[in-house]
C-alpha cells in the first residue's frame, strides 16, 4: 500500500500532459521522426526531442552528441577516422559526435535501437530511420495537430550547452529563433524548453518568454556549477530561484519518494509556483521500483500503469514516459 502523506499536493497546478520521451522509445528507436509519430497516435500532447549541433549549426535529435551506440555509424567506413575521445562536461567519452559531422553526413546513418537487450521488439526497426532535425520535427507536430484536431507540442532539450557553448557551436539562440519562426514565442506556446543547467535557462528567459523547465536529478549537480548541487536546489529557497526563470522543474521519478512514502517534492514545488514534470516512466522491469516488477526478467513488463497512477495522486503536473499508451491509460484516456 502506497501511503500518501502529500495531501497538500494532492491537485496539480494545471491538468497533467503526457510528454512521450523521445517519442514512443519503448516501441521505435527512440528520437526518430517514426517514434515521435507513434506517440502522437498514442496519445502524447508532447514529444520531446533532445537537441545536439552539427558542424553546419543545424539541431537534430539525438539522446547524446556521441552517436556510436544510437547509429549505424561504426558500419561506415568512410566515417572510421572521425572516432575520438571528448571531454563531455568532466567526463571522457569515446565514440563518434555530431559536432563533427555535417547535417548532409548526418542524413547517411540510420538510427539503431539504444537498448536492444531489453527492446528487441523496437531493435528489430533498426536501420529504417533516418536522424531527424529541430524543422522535421516541428513540421511533424505541426502537421499531426492539423491531422488529429488537438494541439501536439514540443519538449526539447538542451544537451550539455555550457560544453557546445565552450567549442563554438553555441545551441540557444538557434532553438529559440526555430520556435519563434514557426509561431510560438510565448508562454501559451505548446512548447517547454528544458535544461539540467542553470546558465542556458536564465539567458533563454532574457531572449523568450517560451515556458522553461529546470532538469534534476537525485544526484550531482548542473554542469555548469551555477549551484554546488541539484540537492540545494531543491530546498524552498532554491526552489524560489528556479521560480524567478522558470515555469517548472523535471526531477527524477525516484525523487518523488522516500521509500514508498511521498517525499514532500511536489509539495513543494507547488508552493514555489513551479509545476512538476518527472522523468522517465518504462515499463520494463529494469527501470520499475521492486514493488511494480513481474518476475525476475529485466526487459519484462512490469505495472508502470499503477506507478504511474500512484504518481498522478501526488498532484503532478506531466510526465515523462518511453510508452505513451500506457500513460493514456493512467490520465483515463483509453481503457487498460
Amino acid at each position: 500500500m502506497i501511503r500518501n502523506e502529500n495531501t497538500a499536493s494532492d491537485h496539480p497546478l494545471s491538468p497533467p500532459i503526457l510528454i512521450a520521451h523521445r517519442g514512443a522509445s519503448g516501441m521505435r528507436p527512440e528520437h526518430t521522426l517514426a517514434a515521435y509519430d507513434l506517440a502522437i497516435d498514442q496519445g502524447a500532447d508532447f514529444i520531446e526531442p533532445d537537441l545536439v549541433p552539427t558542424r553546419d549549426d543545424v539541431l537534430v535529435a539525438r539522446h547524446e552528441n556521441e552517436i556510436g551506440g544510437t547509429t549505424d555509424v561504426a558500419d561506415h567506413p568512410q566515417f572510421a577516422g572521425r572516432r575520438t575521445t571528448k571531454l563531455i562536461d568532466g567526463r571522457s567519452v569515446t565514440g563518434w559526435f555530431t559536432e563533427d559531422f555535417t547535417l548532409a553526413e548526418l542524413k547517411t546513418l540510420r538510427a539503431r535501437e539504444r537498448l536492444p537487450d531489453l527492446r528487441p521488439d523496437s531493435a528489430a526497426h533498426d536501420g529504417r530511420y533516418a536522424v531527424p532535425t529541430l524543422a522535421e520535427i516541428i513540421a511533424l507536430a505541426l502537421r499531426r495537430s492539423a491531422d488529429t484536431g488537438r494541439t501536439i507540442g514540443i519538449y526539447p532539450e538542451t544537451k550539455h550547452p555550457s560544453y557546445f557553448a565552450a567549442i563554438g557551436n553555441p545551441v540557444d539562440a538557434l532553438l529559440v529563433h526555430q520556435l519563434h519562426a514557426a509561431g510560438w514565442t510565448g508562454p501559451d506556446a505548446p512548447v517547454f524548453i528544458q535544461s539540467f543547467e542553470v546558465g542556458n535557462l536564465r539567458r533563454l528567459s532574457r531572449i523568450t518568454n517560451i515556458r522553461l523547465i529546470q532538469l534534476v536529478d537525485a544526484a550531482g549537480g548542473p554542469a555548469d556549477e551555477t549551484w554546488p548541487s541539484y540537492a540545494a536546489m531543491l530546498t524552498p529557497d532554491g526552489l524560489r530561484d528556479i521560480a524567478g526563470y522558470a515555469y517548472g522543474i523535471g526531477p527524477a521519478k525516484a525523487q518523488l519518494w522516500t521509500g514508498d512514502t511521498p517525499s514532500g517534492l511536489v509539495r513543494d514545488a507547488h508552493a514555489a509556483g513551479l509545476r512538476v514534470h518527472p522523468w522517465t516512466y518504462r515499463r520494463e522491469n529494469a527501470f520499475l521500483p521492486a514493488r511494480y516488477r513481474h518476475g525476475s526478467q529485466a526487459g519484462a513488463s512490469g505495472d508502470l500503469l499503477a506507478e504511474l497512477r500512484a504518481a498522478l495522486l501526488l498532484g503532478i503536473d506531466g510526465f515523462f514516459t518511453d510508452h505513451p499508451d500506457i500513460g493514456a491509460q493512467a490520465l483515463c484516456r483509453k481503457d487498460p
